[in-house]
């Protein structure tokens, strides 16, 4: 089984490939996705869209989950710009077929380090460790998709726990 999981932004967006293979979880490829912040908005969503569309043409994954949009009150226009982008990367999900799952980013935090309040780099810490990983992924953009991806594998070999 093949997850990507997706870090949404329309500046960067993270994201990383994961797959179990004989009982060990393996990074098939990550990175991030960087529209030209020169572009109008309505070209930047373009590129991101085109961006996923070459990344889930190459790495055929079967899953994707990606973090739930998260908005302070105060800042309004954020969660707006973040909605565009989140659209657009379901959209070309649904395009392809394949299943999108939202996770809260309390629910990453739970299911990687067991606190659904950790820090930023106590999850960092865990996605490293996790993944037998010699350094952090950079940017955190990365290391955030790879979570997000990580508690999906999880969260669904849990279900297959509790229902077998």
């Amino acid at each position: 089984m093949r997850i990507l999981g997706l870090d949404p932004g329309l500046n960067i967006t993270g994201y990383g490939i994961l797959e179990r293979e004989d009982g060990n979880i393996k990074i098939v490829e990550a990175g991030i996705i960087k529209p030209n912040s020169k572009l109008p908005l309505e070209n930047r969503l373009l590129e991101l869209g085109d961006e996923l569309d070459n990344i889930i043409s190459q790495f055929k994954p079967d899953l994707i989950a990606i973090e739930e949009l998260y908005s302070h009150y105060g800042h309004p226009k954020t969660a707006i710009i973040m909605g565009h982008a989140r659209g657009i990367l379901f959209y070309k999900a649904a395009e392809s077929k394949i299943a999108v799952t939202s996770y809260a980013s309390t629910k990453i935090k739970n299911s990687l380090t067991g606190n659904g309040r950790a820090s930023k780099q106590q999850v960092q810490y865990m996605v490293t460790s996790t993944l037998n990983l010699t350094q952090l992924p950079e940017p955190a953009d990365v290391a955030d998709a790879l979570a997000v991806a990580l508690c999906h594998l999880r969260t669904i070999e849990h279900e297959k726990v509790i229902n077998s």
